[in-house]
């Protein structure tokens, strides 16, 4: 078995980024053709891993997507193996990813890629991956690849590497749908639906000239159920505030914080409507039949309104926003909590653009060039202290602004295919890459006299600059005739530059400061042995040492509100992971089964820390010296169960992930690492009698885990905590009529309550109207 190599002319790529007007700094972008066979291990057929992928895979096609809910495009990540995806509402912007080893609020440790094009921001913590820049209508397949065991990729895929591909035209084609999600939402004083709906559409068509092109549009307006509640707990007297003073109210609601400390709740917040609004178009000629050119440019565009639903009345039946209440039991100042009674809003204008020219040789040499830029053209969000009543009035505020980020990247990569008579013993398949990438964080806040509307004077600014460049070199090696060896060195120079900060609340002295410039490097050798012990079966063991530089974000965003500030940290040190797997798979006629033993030894794990007990809550980038993760990972498919049409597959990993080593908070040793499920489970059914009708089920358990390095929230099942998640969605498919579909699904059938701190989503019904030409 042989890789599909994609590579890079390094002469290429600078007449190429002139065309497109990319700046002479780049970023990740990789041609993942040269690591994914056409077919891989899918989670719903029977496929032969290639020995020649130094990781293990899972894979879904369009196909097997069909009997998934899905709304937006992280949904058709929603049930690979050892893989999480924190959505927390439909509408999401922020649907970060966990891993193996890694939970969602470790973004640096995950590469998402659109058609080679890098989605993934790694520009903040709670920046998700760009899952708005695909369109539902083009997406083919979707690929997970485990680990830092391959040397094409960047220090980030220490994690998981997650790729998307579009569907090329062969012809005319075209497609629409439209969605409609509600959702049944009930939790403290909130008991109300949220609704949601997407419109997209694409057209597509290749010439018999060589030239094709696609068009997507994508429209959703969805509103999203709370995200938090104004709280308040019991202090270190152990006491609420003594009884009957202020305002006689109801709706006071009691319960225990994810540390089990008695807390009272107020006010649900954070209740988020947007609209988004995603434009795609795609151009390629075919100037041979062995080279292809291809462009890119996306639009995507948000607005959203965040609200406050006020729990508490008088004896009137009036809203009661401020001053001193009491329930008859105990009295709460809900002064020191305006800011969680105030509304925000929020607009955003980004555009990516990409360039891919590759050569198409079934043997010999290969060559190919990606490139992508991503700009945040505008992102301002607008904030205030004020409770809502008097907010919508206007009022002083903030506006924080994100113009001007993004980042460049090129990949260019070489490679050499053998004959395939001639992959014989001793024969060599070869890749080598030039890497190169840069980011630009600028997060500017400003005074409002109005927050809705007027900007005045600079409150806070930070600032930076991060550049990586890179070589790297893989061989897959046939040592004889049953064993590919995969070798594999990365090597990778680290800058960070221009780090600045101003804040005017310092003393005049100090207002603004600039971190020093900073070089670094990295060596991350790779080696994967396949063996096919026999034709049905595949072992491997992969070793795979990686780096992950700290994100811009991590150096030098540092911003200050009245409830929270972030200390940033431009001396962090990078994490460094070497990982080992060892997997089996066995291949039977209609079904495989693949265990995999993995252990991730992370040094310096980048984390943040913060410290509820002070107000405001202070975070702090910190390393943690060594955090451990060791588990097993299994994954079960079969095809035509008993009956013909009946799919069945799933998956289960245990992971035991611990801290090792804490120099900052060494109580913490031996403490299980944040946000990474001990267990998770899955289960998929899927039934096609016939071409009109299937029917889909799909289940997944994650247990609970930890939000903080002490362990000490150990009441998960609450606002706040990290709960288990134990999830049942069913969906139905009919083919009423050519080229006609109506679906009708729900999600979490049994309203089971979940949180990732925030609230995740409970019992919702999606209808679906899809038109194919």
């Amino acid at each position: 078995m042989r890789l599909h190599r994609i590579s890079a002319a390094v002469a290429a790529a600078f007449p190429v980024c002139v065309v497109v007007g990319l700046a002479p700094a780049w970023a990740q972008g990789v041609a993942l053709d040269a690591q994914l066979k056409p077919i891989t291990v899918t989670e719903s057929r029977s496929a032969a891993l290639d020995p020649d992928l130094p990781s293990s895979t899972a894979s879904k096609t369009a196909q097997d997507l069909e009997t998934q809910n899905i709304f937006n495009a992280e949904d058709t990540f929603r049930y690979m193996p050892s893989t999480t995806v924190r959505k927390r509402y439909f509408g999401d912007r922020n649907g970060n990813i966990g891993g193996r080893s890694f939970g969602v609020l470790e973004p640096g440790r995950a590469l998402v890629y659109l058609d080679g094009y890098l989605i993934s921001q790694f520009l903040g913590r709670f920046d998700a991956p760009r899952w708005q820049m695909v369109n539902n209508e083009s997406i083919e397949r979707v690929d997970v690849l485990y680990g830092p065991f391959s040397a094409i990729y960047p220090g980030n895929s220490i994690g998981t590497t997650l790729s998307i591909t579009e569907r090329k035209p062969k012809g005319l084609e075209a497609s629409a749908s439209v969605k409609y999600n509600q959702q049944a939402f009930k939790e403290y004083g909130t008991n109300d639906s949220f609704d949601g709906n997407m419109t997209s559409a694409r057209v597509a068509n290749r010439l018999e000239s060589g030239w094709w092109g696609s068009m997507g549009v994508q429209h959703q307006d969805a509103f999203g159920h709370p995200m938090g509640y104004a709280n308040t707990t019991r202090g270190t007297t152990g006491q609420f505030g003594a009884a009957g003073a202020g305002t006689a109210v109801t709706g006071i609601l009691r319960d225990k914080d994810a540390n089990g400390v008695d807390r009272a709740i107020f006010a649900a917040n954070s209740i988020d409507h947007s609209i988004q609004d995603t434009v795609n178009l795609r151009v390629g000629y075919e100037i041979s039949p062995t080279q292809e050119i291809e462009g890119r440019l996306s639009s995507w565009t948000s607005k959203s309104t965040v609200r406050v639903q006020n729990y508490l009345r008088d004896a009137t039946g009036a809203a009661v926003w401020g001053g001193t209440v009491n329930d008859g039991g105990n009295s709460f100042n809900l002064g020191s909590l305006a800011s969680s009674l105030a509304p925000s809003l929020r607009d955003e204008e980004n555009r990516q653009l990409g360039l891919t020219w590759k050569t198409k040789n079934t043997t010999g040499w290969n060559a190919s060039v990606v490139a992508t830029q991503y700009d945040v053209l505008s992102d301002v969000n607008r904030s205030t202290s004020l409770i809502q009543p008097i907010a919508d009035n206007g009022g002083v505020g903030l506006a924080t602004r994100r113009d001007g980020t993004g980042w460049n990247t090129i990949e260019v990569q070489t490679t050499y295919t053998p004959v395939r008579g001639d992959f014989g013993d001793g024969h060599h398949a070869l890749t080598f890459g030039v890497h190169r990438n840069h980011y630009t964080l600028i997060n500017s806040v400003r005074d409002a006299s109005d927050w809705r509307t007027n900007e005045t004077t600079q409150n806070q600014r930070y600032s930076g600059e991060t550049e990586i460049t890179a070589l790297y070199a893989q061989d897959a090696w046939k040592v004889v005739p049953d064993v590919v060896a995969t070798l594999g060195m990365r090597l990778e120079a680290f800058r960070q530059l221009n780090g600045q900060q101003f804040d005017k609340s310092l003393p005049l002295a100090s207002q603004n400061q600039r971190y020093a410039d900073r070089d670094l490097s990295a060596t991350s050798p790779k080696l994967s042995v396949a063996w096919s012990a026999r034709d049905d079966l595949i072992v491997k063991t992969s070793f795979g040492q990686g780096t992950r530089f700290p994100n811009v974000d991590e150096m030098f965003n540092g911003t200050k509100t009245s409830t929270s500030v972030l200390v940033n940290n431009a001396n962090l040190r990078p994490e460094q992971s070497t990982a080992l797997e060892l997997s089996a798979e066995k291949l039977w006629e209609a079904s495989t089964l693949r265990v995999s033993l993995f252990r991730d030894d992370i040094k310096d794990a980048i984390l943040r820390q913060s410290d509820t007990t002070v107000t405001p809550t202070t975070t702090l980038n910190t390393n943690v010296e060594r955090v451990l993760t060791t588990g097993v990972e299994l994954v079960w498919q079969a095809h035509d169960v008993g009956v013909r049409g009946l799919d069945l597959g799933g998956s289960a990993t245990w992971a035991d992930s611990k801290i090792m080593d804490n120099a900052l908070a060494p109580a913490t040793v031996g403490n299980y690492w944040l946000r990474i499920p001990r267990q998770r489970y899955v289960l998929q059914a899927s039934y096609r009698p016939n071409a009109a009708w299937s029917y889909g089920a799909n289940y997944r358990l994650a247990g609970s885990s930890f939000n903080t390095p002490a362990n000490t929230d150990t009441n998960p099942d609450t606002y706040g905590g990290i709960s288990s998640v134990n999830q049942l969605d069913v969906r139905a498919d009919w083919k009423f009529a050519k080229s006609w579909n109506w679906a009708v699904g729900v999600d979490n059938v049994t309203a089971s309550q979940a949180w990732q701190a925030h609230s995740l989503p409970q019992r919702s019904l999606q209808t679906e109207l899809r038109y194919r030409m």
